[in-house]
């Protein structure tokens, strides 16, 4: 057509656009996997970040609970045990918590008096290494004078005087965390009551929240996390008690050779509860004997002690975490230490303390789940679905 004497103009029509089918066979099949398996890990990073901001805010909460889930996976087969002996719910949970605040508080009162009868002696044999040491350095090649030595202890002095200031303005910050721990006790205590009476129907409404078709499921894999998680608790204490008697054991005949190893009980105390974090635990337990036993009986007494603790060191990670752990938990040693480090760095000791339960809890309710052997775990209800309490 000719417009205004102008020269025909032809609209050209638009070049099809390729479809969605041409466009992905164009980009070549690893890239494409790649980019699947990379939207998806971003989304999983995400999920994970936000869990652990959660967890970091609410830590307050989320510990206590933690600590009794894992209070309440010791003590429920006494309950059950007490409740098949026609024993009330009620009472036989009363029991079993009297029980377990009566045996920490016997530990730490153990613990307490031995440390309060002990530390004059500490305090008289750590007099008397720094006066062998003082007199080591004045005969020794260095030839060092009692000027040079009082000048370094002046500065050490100095230095401990000069960080006073920053420990009295954490004064309020340790009243702030020593109120976060009496409300983190209390609930732990009022959470393993009510999880020990009514963990059942709390548990059937944390399974209702999901979706009909993915509750059993769901609850296969829930209940076969929980048996590893009560598994690793009873067999944790277990090893810890071996842990605590071996190291103690052996600090009190070394204390027989050398006039008496002072604070015994209290480093088995301290071997007994560390036992509970993984690798970290006991070694710096077993470091504190060390030094005690530095500070009291001398160098040589110091090695043997260390000596001591690395036998019952190899001892536990040869046999006890091979033959008991193991099969109680069944998680490889490697994922225990990485665990370990990752929790610590997320979470302090804290995150050291539950990196592996939780690790040993979610690995094996994936697996339930991969694997589809929940179709084969036996509900004691009977039923097909679980009702929301």
């Amino acid at each position: 057509m000719r417009l205004f004497g102008g020269r025909d103009r032809r609209v050209a029509e638009p070049r099809p656009v390729a479809d969605s089918r041409e466009v992905a066979e164009a980009v070549p099949p690893a890239l494409r996997i790649a980019g699947a398996w990379s939207w998806r890990l971003l989304v999983v990073a995400g999920a994970l970040a936000a869990v652990f901001f959660l967890v970091a805010q609410l830590r307050i909460i989320v510990i206590p609970l933690m600590v009794a889930a894992l209070l309440t996976a010791l003590t429920i087969p006494l309950v059950e045990w007490l409740q098949r002996r026609r024993w009330p719910r009620g009472l036989a949970v009363a029991v079993a918590i009297v029980l377990l605040l009566s045996a920490v508080t016997a530990l730490f009162w153990l613990a307490v008096a031995q440390i309060r009868d002990g530390y004059p002696d500490l305090q008289r044999r750590a007099i008397d290494s720094y006066d062998g040491l003082r007199q080591f350095l004045l005969e020794s090649p260095l030839h060092l004078t009692e000027a040079d030595i009082s000048r370094y202890t002046d500065t050490l002095v100095q230095a401990i005087q000069q960080d006073t200031q920053q420990i009295l303005s954490g004064a309020l910050s340790v009243g702030s965390s020593l109120g976060h721990l009496v409300v983190g006790l209390l609930l732990t205590i009022f959470a393993t009551i009510f999880l020990l009476f009514d963990g059942a129907r709390i548990w059937r409404w944390i399974v209702g929240i999901f979706p009909r078709r993915a509750r059993p499921a769901v609850d296969g894999s829930g209940r076969a996390g929980w048996v590893t998680l009560g598994n690793f608790v009873r067999v944790q204490l277990v090893v810890a008690a071996i842990d605590a008697i071996g190291i103690g054991l052996g600090a009190f005949i070394l204390g027989l050779f050398y006039g008496g190893m002072p604070l015994v009980v209290p480093i088995a105390v301290l071997v007994f509860l560390g036992s509970f974090i993984p690798v970290v635990g006991a070694v710096t337990t077993g470091a504190i004997a060390v030094l005690v036993a530095l500070i009291a009986l001398g160098p040589i007494p110091a090695i043997i002690m260390l000596g001591i603790v690395l036998l019952v060191q190899q001892i536990e990670g040869h046999v006890l975490q091979p033959f008991i752990m193991g099969t109680a938990v069944k998680v490889h040693p490697l994922a225990v230490v990485l665990a370990v480090a990752g929790g610590s760095i997320v979470a302090g000791i804290p995150g050291a303390l539950f990196a592996v339960p939780v690790v040993a809890f979610l690995n094996v309710a994936i697996k339930t789940v991969a694997t589809g052997s929940w179709r084969t775990n036996p509900r004691p209800d009977g039923l097909t679905e679980v009702p929301v309490a």
